[in-house]
């Protein structure tokens, strides 16, 4: 898996901002009593076939859920939300079904696209039945609204009951560099499809379409097809999704190129002026058309948290997080298994709470109290750690910051990690000293055009304001280099990824995981003994709601 690096990324955040904040003073952290036959033993149970792959709702997850549960007491955390271990999490299930055709109309306009292969669409609305009919196009180029960086997409325009067209990324993400409006080609979260989304709704939008591309989504309309369609679960929402937009959806980019065509645009034209500043969006004068069917289900998944209280100042939190989901039943191979067990992705993320949670009780507790949060439905969209970033157990303006981990790098001990989401805050401190303890270095990224800081669970907290490490296995392997590194994690992606081939293997080499876990305990440690609250640089997109949130009485 490749990542977002530390020193380029760094180096880029500091010449835009000028010098770093003052480093804090780092308390000496001892190795930690982190158990190998723990990591084993959770992973492998986790990921058996007893468990059918730890789908949300299903037999899978009250299985799940009691394991982890017996392994947090087991070592020795304490229930994190009022006594209990759980945090309920209400999911709602969406199925469309009985597409019918986009139909774009005009005065010279007659053009149908057929669902799947030329558009794809869901809504976020608990509604049985969708019609969206003649709905005026606007192009809006990236869709962003941007007030730190005075840009907005939708200046001038009342989009209420309007269908947004939308180019993927941010507009400069085809730049060389890692400078620039928006951090050069590093995708920032205006980038993401969850942000256009969220922001063609805030401003009133009936639908919102994507424009795919394969480098710029850093993905096929393979991908597209099959995430969009089938049945998509989010967190249940208070009025039932009402705020939110109609059809949310993507269309192919040749569909774009032929609806700007009929309206006497030019797609390539209307790409470059919306990568400039000062760019205006542009009513098409067609109107975009379709319908469909839903069946709705409404369900409770559970996060589940273990705490170490601090000895200090409990009421400032360290966070660890992990999600404990997986697919469940899917595709089946060759041999005809139909279990996606998930044994890397994300057994070991999971084993790691409970690993880390033992070596934080063995050393004693730190000075703030440490975390350890197993997400639900990460697999669905991020659901659990969002609801929990929405209705957070521990007050997001008292949690200092924390770490992510997912799917971790089993091909044995390397002489770096991968840094996702390096140079974004002062966190980068922590991890400069922490590696050089260790004596390890972060590597460079070959796509930050592909913005993996927005696609796990630490983004529910980032978001929001709190500052998250999320670090990756390094590729650069004492045994094989670099070579060796790459090679397995393209048989991982080609083998294994979300398929039923992701099954626990008794010959893995442990070593580089453990190696990895001795760098996230020191962080625990080091961010639980500070008087150190990390904060984002300026500049930054989430920089704005810390400084929000530490405002506030009490806060940060």
């Amino acid at each position: 898996m490749i990542r977002n690096s530390l020193t380029i990324a760094a180096a880029a955040a500091i010449a835009a901002v000028g010098a770093r904040a003052e480093t804090p003073v780092f308390a000496d952290v001892e190795p930690g009593a982190i158990s190998e036959a723990t990591m084993k033993e959770v992973t492998k149970t986790l990921s058996s076939d007893e468990f059918e792959g730890r789908e949300p709702g299903t037999a899978g997850e009250e299985k799940t859920l009691d394991y982890l549960v017996e392994k947090l007491r087991d070592a020795g955390l304490q229930p994190g939300n009022d006594g209990s271990w759980f945090q309920d999490v209400p999911l709602v299930e969406i199925t469309a079904d009985n597409f019918e055709e986009l139909r774009i109309g005009g005065p010279a306009a007659d053009l149908r696209y057929r669902p799947r292969a030329d558009w794809v669409g869901v809504t976020y609305r608990e509604d049985r039945r969708i019609d969206l009919d003649d709905s005026e196009i606007v192009f809006v180029g990236f869709g962003i609204n941007a007030p730190e960086k005075g840009w907005n997409d939708y200046a001038g325009v009342d989009m209420r009951g309007k269908t947004a067209l939308i180019l993927v990324n941010d507009p400069d993400y085809d730049s060389e560099e890692l400078q620039g409006t928006f951090n050069g080609k590093a995708m920032t979260y205006y980038g993401r499809w969850t942000y256009k989304y969220e922001e063609a709704a805030r401003q009133g939008a009936a639908a919102a379409l994507i424009v795919h591309e394969d480098y710029p989504a850093a993905y096929g309309w393979n991908v597209v097809e099959s995430s969009w369609t089938g049945p998509q679960a989010y967190a249940e929402r208070g009025n039932g999704g009402a705020d939110q937009t109609m059809v949310n959806g993507w269309v192919q980019k040749e569909v774009a190129e032929a609806i700007l065509q009929a309206a006497g645009q030019d797609f390539l034209a209307l790409s470059a002026a919306a990568k400039r500043p000062g760019f205006k969006p542009v009513a098409l004068g067609l109107t975009a058309s379709t319908g469909f069917d839903n069946s709705v289900r409404k369900f409770a998944s559970k996060n589940v948290i273990g705490i170490l209280p601090g000895s200090e100042r409990p009421d400032e939190y360290v966070l660890h997080s992990a999600h404990w989901d997986h697919l469940g039943h899917c595709t089946p191979n060759a041999e005809g298994d139909d279990i996606c067990n998930g044994a890397i992705d994300n057994a070991t993320g999971t084993a790691a709470l409970v690993a880390l949670g033992e070596a934080h009780v063995k050393a004693g507790p730190t000075a703030r109290t440490q975390v350890f949060l197993a997400v639900t439905a990460e697999e669905s969209g991020l659901l659990g750690s969002e609801y929990y970033g929405a209705t957070p157990v521990f007050p997001l303006d008292r949690t200092v910051g924390g770490l992510n981990m997912d799917a971790l790098f089993l091909a044995g001990p390397a002489h770096d990690v991968t840094v996702v989401g390096g140079g974004k805050s002062t966190l980068d401190a922590y991890l400069d000293h922490a590696l050089s303890d260790l004596g390890r270095v972060a590597t460079p990224d070959s796509a930050p055009q592909a913005g993996y800081y927005y696609r796990s669970d630490h983004f529910s907290f980032a978001k929001r304001g709190v500052p998250m490490f999320y670090i990756d296995g390094g590729e650069d392997l004492l045994d094989g280099g670099r070579a060796a590194g790459e090679a397995y994690s393209a048989a991982y992606r080609e083998n294994a990824y979300h398929g039923p081939d992701d099954e626990y293997d008794p010959a893995w080499d442990w070593s580089g995981v453990m190696q990895d876990l001795q760098l996230y305990y020191r962080l625990g440690r080091m961010l639980g003994e500070t008087t150190d609250w990390p904060n984002w640089y300026e500049g930054d997109e989430f920089r704005a709601i810390r400084d929000e949130s530490c405002a506030a009485e009490g806060g940060c």
